[in-house]
């Protein structure tokens, strides 16, 4: 396929689903990532579409999300880590907050195998990876159904959650940066993960490579009421997802860097569990969030020159 052509496609694809990731431009054009990214380039020179870490989405996507499907597939294997390290942060019968997101998704179906929790959440597909778990309760949120995210969302949402406390809350979002913090594309689904948020005494954000340094349009958590961020390492070309996450730990965020895959070292968790192929790195920050340590001691992550 000349490069031409590719380029066509690969514009086609983006305008068809808002964003698409490099690997699934590759995966559909028959080609390698590296190549993949240099037609994204230049497409993004020629104003057609912008970049961002791991895909490409149209010009403007501040305001702009992209659907589901779309959305399940870009990072899986570092969102399959990120859920397996924050599975280890949940302990039996604690009570907590789960958002509506693809990695929340990933993260529900982990925690179906520990006893006594009650999770609280506005997502459809949260729910339904608990609804047959031994032991947990879940409790829904009110509210209007979001098709986009199966999520509900709406004052029905935000009241039901008025008066309630939980030990904390795990987030994911479209964008994260240290100015801003969390954010999303969509107002009602910020202002119900605002809501979740009050419910809670700490707050987890669960974000990839893919999200960090990325702002969208609506301010879900700002960095000051982060407890603490679970992430994947940044491959070496995303040095702005780098440079953020060293950012945030400046801001006192505890950020964990999660390493997923087949036969690797699993970190234990505090409910006693371990996942089975998962392993974690942690940066250690100044200040009282970043404190203590969760497993082993910590693995600073190298400091850019």
């Amino acid at each position: 396929m000349f490069a031409a052509e590719r380029r066509q496609m690969i514009l086609e694809m983006v305008r068809a689903n808002g964003a698409v990731s490099l690997r699934e431009l590759a995966r559909v054009v028959q080609t390698s990532e590296v190549t993949v990214r240099r037609d994204v380039r230049a497409l993004e020179a020629e104003g057609l579409l912008d970049r961002r870490h791991g895909g490409a989405v149209l010009p403007g996507g501040l305001t702009r999300e992209a659907g589901f499907p779309q959305r399940s597939l870009a990072a899986s294997a570092e969102k399959t880590a990120i859920a397996e390290y924050a599975s280890g942060l949940v302990r039996e019968g604690e009570a907590i907050v789960l958002g509506a997101g693809t990695t929340t998704q990933e993260l529900a179906r982990r925690l179906a195998r520990i006893p006594g929790l009650t999770v609280v959440t506005n997502s459809l597909l949260v729910a339904q990876a608990l609804a047959h778990a031994n032991r947990v309760e879940v409790v829904m949120t009110g509210g209007t159904l979001r098709g986009s995210n199966y999520a509900l969302v709406g004052s029905g949402a935000e009241q039901s959650l008025h008066g309630l406390r939980v030990s904390r809350a795990f987030l994911s979002g479209a964008g994260l940066t240290a100015a801003r913090g969390l954010s999303t594309s969509n107002m009602l689904s910020s202002s119900v993960d605002r809501a979740l948020v009050n419910a809670a005494a700490e707050v987890v954000v669960l974000a990839d490579h893919t999200k960090l340094g990325a702002d969208t349009m609506f301010q879900t958590v700002p960095t000051d009421m982060i407890s603490q961020l679970v992430t994947n390492q940044p491959p070496p070309e995303a040095g702005r997802a780098a440079t953020e996450l060293e950012a945030l730990a400046d801001q006192g965020v505890r950020i964990s860097v999660a390493v997923g895959g087949e036969g690797a070292p699993a970190a234990p968790g505090r409910h006693g569990h371990q996942p089975p192929h998962q392993h974690h790195r942690e940066l250690a920050v100044p200040g009282p969030r970043g404190a203590a340590a969760l497993g082993g001691g910590p693995a600073p992550l190298p400091r850019r020159a």
